[in-house]
């Protein structure tokens, strides 16, 4: 199925529901046939108006979905819907590694489809995660691909609105809703005690031995952007990497909460987690002596974090974690 339409979404889109075959343009109809004359069955599509102002249209229930973004495909599953390809050649995060004992097809890595495999699935739909941005021209040419990029610094709205476009796509509108409203039910329980709360937080990522530093805004911010939990450093830049930081830096610091996620073990590398936070200096924050620190599902956080399960099982690790 090749075109060369560009179907490009991003996480500013204003959706909208088009039933096509309304008669003003054939252009904007996927028609199957049914019989003899005039008589046909029309595919329904989303219209989406992204950010650049192009119109582009999905359509509605799709058959054959291709996802190279781990949030987008655990929110297909929660809905309901159906995964045809994933990218196995790269880490797949635990709660979603069912999906390679079925009949999911393995489309390559994130940063390199295999696009042979892909063109001869026929895919109705591609989305695409900002690891397999770089093929979005070539993966265009086969199907509509949709990139659901969400904005750090403006985490809920622009998640909540990617929610949105796949409930539209899906036509799960009403359980798309449902179950952002148990989210949001765990992220007030969360503001409630934060704002009776003066424990503050430091979030970092660990990788080979190394620890770097995440704050407001950050990839990992919405500990402090969405929950309200106060950042023990609050000069920590958002984008980025994070800052690399000392060991010193915990003393200094002292947070009174330290969420750590273990990046190298998400991507198979040696875990260093239990190295980094075993130092002299951690042992003299407020975190260490009040047995306050967390090493969170660090798939989840690193290779997910933007998708209906993914989200609910971040907002119910820091629930379960902070002033408790």
């Amino acid at each position: 199925m090749k075109t060369s339409s560009k179907w490009f979404v991003t996480a500013g889109a204003a959706l909208f529901l088009a039933a096509c075959g309304n008669g003003e343009s054939e252009e904007n109809t996927n028609d199957v046939s049914s019989g003899e004359g005039n008589d046909t069955e029309e595919q329904q599509t989303v219209e989406v108006e992204t950010m650049n102002g192009d119109m582009i249209e999905v359509p509605v229930n799709p058959e054959k979905v291709i996802s190279f973004d781990h949030g987008v495909t655990d929110s297909i599953r929660a809905i309901g819907g159906d995964i045809s390809g994933i990218p196995m050649g790269s880490n797949v995060p635990e709660y979603l590694q069912e999906l390679e004992n079925g009949d999911v097809e393995n489309i390559g890595s994130l940063f390199e489809p295999d696009f042979e495999k892909i063109y001869d699935m026929d895919p109705d739909v591609i989305f695409i995660s900002g690891r397999a941005s770089d093929n979005y021209e070539e993966l265009s040419e086969i199907a509509p691909t949709v990139f659901l990029q969400v904005d750090n610094q403006n985490f809920m709205e622009t998640f909540e609105r990617n929610m949105s476009v796949l409930g539209e796509i899906f036509d799960a509108s009403e359980e798309v809703d449902s179950q952002l409203a148990e989210i949001n039910n765990v992220i007030e329980n969360v503001q409630g005690r934060a704002a009776e709360s003066e424990a503050n937080a430091l979030i970092v990522s660990i990788d080979e031995g190394s620890a770097s530093a995440y704050g407001i805004g950050s990839r990992f911010g919405i500990i402090h952007d969405v929950m309200n939990i106060p950042a023990a450093d609050e000069d920590i830049p958002a984008e980025g990497h994070g800052s690399n930081v000392s060991n010193e830096y915990f003393s200094k610091t002292n947070p009174d909460y330290i969420f750590a996620i273990d990046r190298g073990a998400s991507i198979g590398n040696s875990a260093t987690a239990d190295q980094v936070l075993g130092n002299e200096e951690v042992q003299r924050t407020n975190a260490y002596q009040d047995d306050n620190i967390y090493q969170l599902n660090s798939e989840v956080w690193y290779l997910s974090g933007s998708g209906l399960e993914s989200v609910k099982m971040i907002v119910d690790e820091i629930n379960a974690a902070y002033e408790q």
